[in-house]
């Protein structure tokens, strides 16, 4: 006998994909930001600036990690209920 879970419980990899979505648009964020100034015509921001723009990428992976995750949990709790 299977149970399925819930619609709103927690699944394995979901607080990666939460946490990747809010990283990338940080990075995003950051990016908007760091751009401003060429359209404006003012100073541009140090190089560091520039460096928290990877945080796009970061999230995009961090999120990507959670999506796998997920799928290796569906295929392991798929595979379970085949067997019994």
């Amino acid at each position: 006998m299977t149970v399925t879970p819930h619609p709103d419980d927690a699944r394995p990899g979901d607080g990666l994909i939460k946490t990747g979505g809010i990283v990338f648009i940080l990075g995003a964020l950051a990016t908007l930001a760091t751009m401003a100034p060429l359209f404006l015509g003012t100073d541009p921001f140090p190089s560091y600036a520039w460096a928290v723009c990877m945080l796009m990428g970061v999230g995009f992976a961090i999120s990507a990690a959670g999506v796998l995750r997920s799928a290796a949990a569906q295929r392991k709790a798929a595979r379970a209920s085949q067997a019994a």
